[in-house]
């Protein structure tokens, strides 16, 4: 075999967890190959995180000229083009991914584009579009980082005019009159609060108890009283029974909290969640272990088959992109027999939600903390109280502090309000630490900035709060 395509590692896979591993696989002296059927950045970049957050924040500008006169700012006759707004977010897409290019030409991967199929455990056949395979790619280290795809509901069928996933529903180049979104995560409720700045009726249906299911119950009622405030219906405990379309509209059959109704909406957005690519070719051939799709991995990211390993949305929650950048980055330096490497901790992954208010939380719950078997203290701040809130106009929301009454150890921060998704890294860096709220107390915070309420709950979480 031809020495260009002989590989210490090959990534197939060039989304977060992909690229990076990548890089840093490059940095220890490795050589690499990166194999990617689409674009360079993945889903995240060209589909997910990067155009949604462009999208949401031509809403978010939309909704702060609406109250522009609050500032004593008057915008007479103003319009939105949504359709400006995509190409926008499009081209901020298409920017970083070429900026990922450089990247890979800077530390000197070897790009291939294609599918990639397994033809034995250290070799690698990449597939064009054309269905034209240009010859084997031969790793000691093959990294699996395919990410994810959309959920579908079994009694619904996706048809990308009417019935949406998230790809189609942030390249739409006008506002539906209204909108059903089936989901009420992280994706459901971004869109919902995307499309009702661009004045859109919109119904959020969540089969669970609560929208943001998985953050803090205290803060998920405040983002649904937000969220209603907007005019966006919410419908919680309640599912979705059928879907029709006919003449271009859609009928969603629901059913819960003891009643039946139907839903008429001009589009619906399917975000009932992601299911991993594990569908790689040859990867069951060569007996790969799978559990629920994802694919099983141990302590160094290494599959039940050695010398292939995986990361990110591929072997489970969270679906993050930042959980799979550090899973890559792991997985290589345990490659390398790094031993300062270290794992990605779930209680130290963030989660960030960019609706407005954003919502951003890391550790525990409170509810999560006391059933673990811990005497907690909550502390609370509200924006309501927070000097730079007011100058901002942004007092809606507050910072919520979970800690361990027994040691002090902080166990959990939960965020809503403006800015709540950079606010989070300080917990961040708290929790990592094993911080106490005494040493969130003690360090100190700029005045006036709105990251005071962070120190503030802290104070309050140990009854020594100044400013409520």
């Amino acid at each position: 075999m031809a020495d260009e395509r002989m590989f210490d590692l090959a990534v197939v896979g060039a989304g977060p967890g992909g690229y990076v591993a990548s890089i840093r696989a490059a940095q220890l002296g490795m050589r690499v190959a990166l194999v990617e059927r689409d674009r360079l950045g993945g889903v995240c970049l060209n589909w997910g995180c990067i155009p949604t957050k462009a999208l949401l924040q031509s809403s978010q500008v939309l909704s702060l000229m609406r109250r522009a006169g609050e500032f004593g700012i008057y915008a007479d006759n103003l319009r939105a083009d949504l359709s400006i707004a995509v190409k926008r977010s499009r081209e901020k897409a298409e920017r970083l991914s070429k900026g990922i290019e450089f990247l890979m030409r800077k530390n000197k991967v070897t790009v291939f584009s294609g599918e990639a199929r397994f033809t034995s455990v250290k070799e690698l056949e990449v597939i064009d579009r054309d269905g034209k395979t240009s010859g084997a790619i031969h790793a000691e280290r093959i990294l699996l980082a395919t990410g994810s795809r959309p959920r579908l509901l079994p009694n619904v069928t996706v048809d990308g005019e009417v019935v949406l996933t998230s790809t189609e529903a942030m390249l739409l180049k006008r506002a539906p009159a209204s909108m059903i979104i089936i989901g009420a995560g992280a994706i459901g409720v971004e869109f919902a609060d995307i499309y009702r700045a661009y004045g859109t009726a919109v119904t959020l249906i969540e089969l669970l108890p609560t929208i943001l299911p998985f953050e803090d119950e205290e803060i998920t009622a405040l983002l649904h009283r937000a969220l209603t405030k907007k005019g966006i219906k919410i419908l919680t405990n309640t599912g979705v029974e059928r879907v029709t379309v006919e003449r271009g509209q859609a009928t969603v059959r629901v059913s819960g909290n003891g009643e039946s109704q139907e839903l008429l909406g001009e589009t619906v957005l399917v975000a009932v969640g992601r299911i991993p690519n594990s569908e790689v070719g040859g990867l069951k051939e060569l007996g790969v272990a799978t559990k629920n799709g994802f694919v099983v991995v141990d302590e160094r990211m290494e599959s039940s088959v050695a010398g292939i390993y995986a990361i990110g949305d591929l072997v489970g929650a969270p679906l993050l992109a930042h959980k799979a950048s550090h899973e890559g980055i792991d997985a290589v330096e345990k490659m390398a027999k790094l031993e300062d490497s270290a794992p990605a901790d779930p209680r130290r992954i963030p989660s960030c939600t960019y609706c407005y208010p954003q919502v951003a939380s890391i550790g525990l719950t409170e509810a999560k903390a006391k059933a673990s078997g811990y005497t907690v203290r909550v502390g609370r701040f509200p924006f309501s109280a927070s000097g730079m809130a007011m100058t901002l106009g942004e007092t809606e929301g507050m910072v919520k502090v979970v800690a361990d009454a027994t040691h002090g150890e902080i166990l959990g921060v939960h965020i809503i309000g403006a800015h709540a998704t950079e606010l989070i890294a300080e917990a961040g860096l708290a929790i990592s630490l094993e911080a106490t709220p005494e040493e969130i107390v003690r360090s100190i915070h700029a005045h006036p900035t709105l990251s005071e309420a962070m120190g503030e709950a802290a104070l309050a979480a140990l009854g020594r709060a100044i400013h409520i």
